[in-house]
């Protein structure tokens, strides 16, 4: 059985514009992929919101996992809010990295609103996919300070985790099932 270390944000600091925070969707998203995650046979440990993202990476370091899934929400650096779409980040250098972030992100593009606005981005400035021993990939959703983004979280996340727990049995090349 694949063994991963879920990891939704730790950043209740971060509000949406619709009310919440990042803390508090990336949390309700893990407990949503936590049924399908136990159907399809995927193991699983997963961070906290009492933790940080340097614990979290501390705990999966300090574990035996196969992969590293750290689920975010972004927002621009001015706060328009303006931007929209889906990034999904990997190590350049890690081959599983890249290869779970291209199945992720053709799996998002079913499901996005804008399938034209989902990228997979190689990065050396998040720790949480460069400082993981295991193959790790850090997605952010869509843009929670964009009103249409945001209500796209909200109104999806059930649809959002089948979708990532799917994208997590084509990468371990295990059939996915959902939860009875």
């Amino acid at each position: 059985m694949p063994n991963i270390y879920l990891s939704p944000s730790t950043q209740e600091f971060n509000p949406y514009i619709i009310g919440g925070s990042e803390e508090y969707y990336m949390n309700l998203l893990a407990d949503l992929m936590e049924p399908y995650l136990i159907a399809t046979g995927i193991n699983f440990t997963r961070n906290t919101p009492e933790m940080t993202a340097a614990t979290s990476i501390t705990a999966s370091n300090s574990g035996n996992y196969d992969f590293h899934l750290a689920l975010h929400s972004n927002a621009t650096a001015s706060g328009e809010g303006n931007t929209r779409g889906s990034q999904v980040y990997y190590y350049p250098t890690s081959v599983k990295g890249k290869r779970a972030a291209d199945i992720i992100a053709a799996n998002l593009r079913l499901i996005y609103p804008l399938p034209d606005k989902v990228e997979t981005i190689p990065t050396t400035n998040i720790g949480e996919v460069r400082r993981t021993k295991a193959p790790a990939v850090l997605i952010e959703f869509a843009y929670h300070d964009n009103y249409e983004d945001a209500v796209w979280i909200r109104d999806n996340l059930n649809t959002i985790a089948q979708n990532v727990v799917q994208s997590l049995a084509q990468y371990f090349g295990i059939p996915f099932k959902c939860p009875n």
